[in-house]
């Protein structure tokens, strides 16, 4: 099966959907742009959802649920944002089907139609927004720090599973705050937190920074980002957190009583990740074989397969494997004990290969009278023969080997592929032979942001907050620049 993918090198863009449909992820639906996310798929995403849900509640974020249907009027309340979002909105405009009084299937009930439309929800922040007008009076009230587990639609024209569908699964969270000060402080925090999740879990290094007026979320005053680098040398934007000001609290006029007994705006936040950190895993470690997953989001950790050739020594193998697979679980490691007989070791080898597992162990009747198993670690292909004397204690230090490598892999692809550039012909160069990341001056203003875009295709991923302040010149209008920023091509 693993043959059966295209090459990066051939195709980076084939290899990625291959590796997607073969790896039994996802699927194309029958609806235009919307993807099935397949068992194993959910799988990954249900152990990122759970361990950022984890994270958000220790920040002490709640839960809730807010309507997917959104009043169109509500958009028309905060200028910048409809103007986001305006052509990327699915509209109900009916309530009701009728079968056609001339025999021709169904049809729209034209007597139907609503006295307001009503937008599928892209983003929540206008729904949100209104609702907290009811829950906030006063600064006891505050803050608020709600997350929402949701799907949400944008119609996209030009869609890639994980990457860009027209309807994908995500978290946002709404925040509101009595001052200033203390949303910024959240903003902060939460692209922290997708920071430390996508290094410590995703083993995908990022870079943190604030996005440029011209790449900011719709409505907000300072985006802050992660970005990723993906192995074709493109850039990721992995996760996003917005500090919004007042803007939507002016727009749904959402006032509070401050300690001072003055009345003021609150101050908000929203952040959100999606399904689209599935496209960041695959891309950012798999192989020409099929997947490759930190072992702290594989769906099962390590498979046992038996090698056997009759049926008694299948039984002998089984419960040497029981035994293993307590010990393994005790550890807190996920386990599959693979003993389907309708499909050879070779087969499963494979398959477990391409489908990312980060261990395997196979076990046959010669490794029981030994006393040993054979281990195969999917990050390097390498196999080893281990005694099955505290197997459970090699595998366990194996599994953090795997997660620390394929981690530090990506960190030094990321270092290599990272340039510094002074002029616009290199820039240019660099982008057209290498890509990657491309550290380079720019005069600050939108103006000559666009026009490198125009010409290039190449935007600003990020300012990074770690950037240490150098005087130079803009490689596109040679202005003064007050430091270096990020640029990249991207998806």
């Amino acid at each position: 099966m693993a043959k059966e993918l295209t090459s990066r090198s051939e195709n980076y863009s084939q290899w990625y959907n291959d590796l997607v449909v073969k790896a039994d992820l996802a699927d194309n639906s029958a609806v235009r742009g919307c993807m099935v996310i397949k068992p194993y798929g959910y799988a990954i995403w249900e152990k990122i959802q759970a361990e950022l849900d984890r994270m958000f509640k220790e920040t002490g974020h709640v839960n809730a649920y807010f309507p997917l249907f959104i009043p169109k009027s509500f958009f028309s309340k905060e200028a910048s944002h409809v103007e986001g979002f305006a052509k990327e909105c699915a509209v109900v405009t009916h309530y009701r089907l009728k079968n056609d009084p001339n025999g021709k299937g169904i049809v729209v009930d034209p007597e139907a139609k609503l006295e307001e439309e009503l937008i599928v929800r892209p983003t929540s922040e206008t729904i949100i927004w209104n609702t907290y007008k009811g829950w906030i009076q006063s600064y006891r009230d505050l803050p608020i720090l709600v997350n929402q587990w949701a799907n949400v639609v944008r119609w996209e024209m030009r869609t890639r599973l994980f990457l860009r569908t027209a309807e994908f699964l995500w978290q946002e969270g709404h925040t509101a705050h009595a001052t200033s000060q203390e949303a910024l402080e959240e903003t902060e925090r939460m692209v922290n937190v997708y920071a430390t999740f996508a290094e410590q879990f995703m083993a995908v290094p990022v870079i943190k920074g604030a996005k440029s007026a011209n790449e900011r979320f719709a409505g907000a005053l300072e985006t802050y980002c992660i970005e990723a680098l993906m192995q074709d040398g493109k850039a990721l934007q992995a996760g996003t957190s917005h500090f919004l000001g007042q803007n939507f609290a002016k727009a749904f006029d959402v006032r509070f009583a401050t300690k001072e007994g003055k009345e003021d705006f609150v101050w908000a936040t929203s952040w959100g990740v999606s399904t689209r950190l599935m496209g960041a895993l695959i891309m950012a470690h798999s192989d020409d074989n099929g997947l490759v997953l930190p072992p702290k989001l594989a769906p099962f950790q390590v498979v046992i397969v038996p090698i056997y050739k009759q049926a008694d020594q299948l039984d002998a193998i089984s419960e040497k494997v029981k035994e293993i697979t307590a010990k393994l679980k005790a550890l807190g490691i996920s386990v599959k004990y693979d003993n389907n007989d309708t499909k050879k070791p070779g087969w499963k080898f494979a398959e477990y290969e391409l489908k990312g597992v980060p261990v395997r162990i196979a076990i046959g009747p010669r490794d029981l009278e030994n006393g040993t198993a054979e281990v195969a670690r999917r990050d390097t292909l390498e196999k080893q023969v281990v005694s099955m004397d505290n197997i459970e204690t090699f595998v366990q230090n194996l599994l953090d080997e795997i997660q620390a490598n394929i981690f530090n892999k990506a960190l030094k692809f990321r270092s290599e592929m990272t340039t510094k550039v002074d002029t616009y012909e290199e820039f240019k160069e660099v982008l057209q032979n290498k890509g990657g990341f491309i550290s380079a001056h720019w005069d600050g203003t939108p103006e000559t942001e666009q026009q490198i875009k125009d010409e290039t295709k190449a935007t600003i991923r990020c300012i990074p907050f770690d950037q240490v302040p150098e005087e130079g010149q803009c490689i596109y209008s040679g202005k003064p620049s007050k430091g270096r920023v990020l640029f990249a091509m991207a998806y």
